[in-house]
């Protein structure tokens, strides 16, 4: 498949993904801002249908594999962002990747749970999915939330 900017959406429908609507701020901020060229989103919890499904720490009572595909969803809430914002087929390419990990007190898996989100973002955008990234361990997120997820996005 070609990767141009008119395919993402479709690119969305092959893999059997719908955008989810954008996840309300739980706090003072927006979903996402535009500044030029690049598009920011805020921090992206895994909702589902508005409520968190999975709470805790990575390498407690949260799974590695768990979180990854949190993170997952965590980045599909970012695109929702995005589309919300400028619209999904505007995406020239992902620049960033920041991921944040609940971790539990030795864990230190932290990349492998954030590839979540940068596997999938590979899966929809191919090449224009290859981006900066970083995983980084905290001790607590918002609402419990075992991943959060924030992304760049080069946009036309």
């Amino acid at each position: 498949m070609a990767e141009t900017a008119q395919s993402w959406t479709a690119r969305l429908a092959e893999l059997g993904v719908e955008l989810p609507p954008v996840a309300a701020p739980v706090a003072a901020y927006v979903p996402a801002v535009r500044t030029g060229n690049l598009v920011h989103t805020s921090g992206q919890l895994p909702f589902v249908a508005g409520e968190l499904p999975l709470t805790g720490k990575v390498g407690g009572a949260v799974s590695e594999g768990d979180a990854k595909d949190a993170a997952r969803q965590c980045a599909l809430n970012a695109l929702a962002a995005v589309d919300a914002l400028v619209g999904l087929d505007s995406i020239v390419r992902i620049v960033k990747v920041v991921g944040f990990v609940a971790s539990a007190e030795g864990f230190t898996g932290q990349p492998g749970v954030i590839n979540g989100a940068s596997e999938f973002l590979g899966e929809v955008f191919g090449d224009a999915g290859i981006h900066a990234r970083s995983a980084v361990g905290v001790a607590e997120l918002p609402l419990g939330s075992p991943v959060e997820v924030e992304l760049v996005a080069e946009v036309r």
